[in-house]
């Protein structure tokens, strides 16, 4: 399975009043050919549908709490043709193509680790999820056959043991995983899943009158199917990690133990799906007033019909969070999307390693991304009772869900709003997170609980002072294959330094500078290109500067002639 390759977006207009939301630029994204998604303006979907000369046959109609929609194919025209033909029309608010949307899962493992330590908790693989409790040793290799040998920092997961002293969850709350499905029938899963009371299962009727037949653990909005089971494994993965079952003597435990998970299907088991299927997919978890939809997927550009879906599940308080993407680019300046949609209720995660780093796959934003979460080498449930090891934003998301759910658990619903402000202020503040996410930390469960908010010592900006370095740090113009070396800098007496790369021209995401404070923590990894970066600062009176290359692309390298320093 492939992450998904989402373009960037410029000139973005979050509430468009045009007949075509984004008419410059959706083209450029993968949508399914000949499909478009089409909002009718309120009252007019039958004087829609009575024109002859739409062009398309009507695939499906959906009638959505944000408005009706009608879905149109054509076997002649194009998308582009459809858009252009339609946007005009009297009946149309706005028409885009039918984009497609991918799981963010970043590379996969192979099934069945080793059993880790036993700790709180009696699930015989709970030693190995270093995400709900990193002893600096116990993060799985991706081959599955025991530790990766890495050794990780201590605390630096989501604080899960400490916070269940607070509350495991409840059965009240409600997630939606949107996503590949759940196999609701895994062992560490099947008393876990949300069951719909009103709903007879197999019976062809709706039962409960709620518009979905035999939707007993969900729905299956690609198929039209109350069969939301999970043929991919990507799903299962994310929803074993929010809720896998506590104390059962199998396999793993989820960041809740007690909780209500609904599986909501709209990505094939290939992995796609498609816009149509995306809205209709959080258009019945928010009729079924879910506390969460934990959402590890994206793709596409700017989505009016997304855009207002997402909006409505705003409007009744419902959570909507989401993976920032696999690119390790800048969400700032290059939406991902959903992630990216500027709504409340919207939280992105970014991904953390182990060693409380920044995943090097993970995207970022200082505005747009909120929060870090484990998300390298996580292990979890997937299809047919088995357990296997992803990494990704994917992986991170359902952490941050889960942790949420337990902030639900404790207190009920609150204002997104004051979900949202909470959990950042209450992240472990760290420099790895400092310039990539709004939060500038890592999400804490404990500290969410019992809104204990770090204090974020930061040095004022006026306080550096410019110093040149005794030895300049420079590559060869063009660096060699394989080349790696390091200089460690000391200034008695610092509190804080930081570097200043004059000049920089790196692969990207294969070639770095790596910077390690005075007790050898990474404190940025830097890649790309760029002229007088300022790097985050190490609270130390030294720093090490490490360069590092493959045997790929040989860019113009770095140089480094200054420091900044705070005494």
């Amino acid at each position: 399975m492939n992450k998904i390759s989402m373009i960037t977006v410029l000139g973005l207009s979050v509430l468009s009043t045009t007949a075509f939301a984004n008419d410059k630029q959706s083209f450029e994204y993968p949508s399914v050919p000949g499909e478009v998604v089409v909002k009718i303006k309120s009252g007019q979907v039958n004087q829609f549908l009575s024109q002859k000369n739409l062009g398309a046959q009507v695939k499906k109609q959906m009638n959505l709490i944000s408005g009706d929609y009608v879905v149109l194919k054509s076997d002649e025209k194009t998308s582009v043709s459809l858009v252009n033909s339609l946007k005009h029309n009297d009946e149309v608010e706005y028409v885009e193509p039918n984009f497609i949307y991918k799981i963010v899962k970043k590379t996969p493992g192979v099934t069945e680790l080793l059993n880790g330590e036993l700790k709180t908790v009696t699930d015989p693989r709970y030693g190995m999820l270093w995400g709900l409790k990193n002893t600096g040793e116990n993060e799985p290799n991706r081959t599955g056959t025991g530790s990766s040998g890495a050794k990780g920092v201590v605390g630096a997961d989501v604080n899960a043991e400490k916070a269940w002293e607070l509350t495991k969850g409840s059965r009240d709350v409600v997630i939606a995983v949107i996503d590949t499905g759940i196999d609701y029938n895994h062992e560490d899963l099947k008393n876990q899943m949300w069951v719909n009371e009103g709903e007879i299962p197999g019976d062809g009727i709706d039962n409960d009158g709620n518009g979905y037949i035999d939707d007993v653990h969900g729905w299956n909005a690609a198929l039209d199917s109350g069969n939301p089971m999970d043929g991919n494994a990507h799903g299962t993965h994310c929803a074993g990690t929010i809720g896998a079952e506590h104390n059962n003597g199998i396999g793993v435990a989820g960041v809740m133990a007690d909780v209500r998970l609904m599986a909501v299907k709209f990505l094939t088991d290939e992995g796609g799906g498609s816009l149509a299927d995306a809205v209709e997919a959080i258009d019945y978890a928010t009729k079924m007033n879910v506390d969460i939809m934990s959402n590890s997927w994206g793709g596409g550009g700017f989505s009016q019909t997304l855009f207002d879906s997402i909006s409505a599940a705003n409007d009744k308080g419902i959570l909507f969070v989401a993976a920032a993407g696999n690119d390790g680019t800048n969400n700032d300046s290059r939406p991902q999307y959903p992630a990216n949609y500027q709504v409340p209720n919207v939280i992105s995660v970014a991904s953390h390693t182990a060693q409380d780093t920044l995943s090097s796959f993970s995207c970022y934003g200082k505005r747009t991304v909120h929060i870090a979460a484990p998300g390298s080498n996580i292990l979890s449930s997937t299809p047919k009772n088995k357990y296997e090891v992803f990494s990704g934003t994917s992986m991170a998301t359902p952490h941050v869900s889960g942790v949420l759910g337990l902030l639900i658990a404790q207190e009920g619903r609150m204002p997104v709003e004051a979900v949202k402000e909470r959990m950042m202020k209450t992240s472990v503040p760290a420099a790895a997170y400092k310039k990539k996410v709004a939060s500038g930390g890592r999400i804490d469960a404990y500290n969410l609980l019992t809104d204990t908010r770090p204090v974020r010592n930061e040095p004022s900006d006026d306080m550096w002072r410019v110093e040149a370095l005794p030895e300049i740090f420079e590559t060869e113009h063009p660096y060699a294959n394989n080349a790696k070396f390091s200089q460690t800098y000391t200034f008695p007496g610092a509190k804080y330094v930081k570097i200043v790369l004059e000049k920089y021209d790196l692969e990207t995401n294969y070639d770095f500078i790596t910077l390690r404070d005075g007790k050898g923590v990474v404190v940025e990894k830097i890649s790309g290109k760029g002229e007088n970066y300022e790097s985050e600062y190490a609270e130390t009176d030294s720093i090490t500067i490490e360069f590092s290359s493959d045997s790929s692309q040989n860019r113009w390298g770095a140089v480094i002639r200054d420091v900044k320093v705070i005494y």
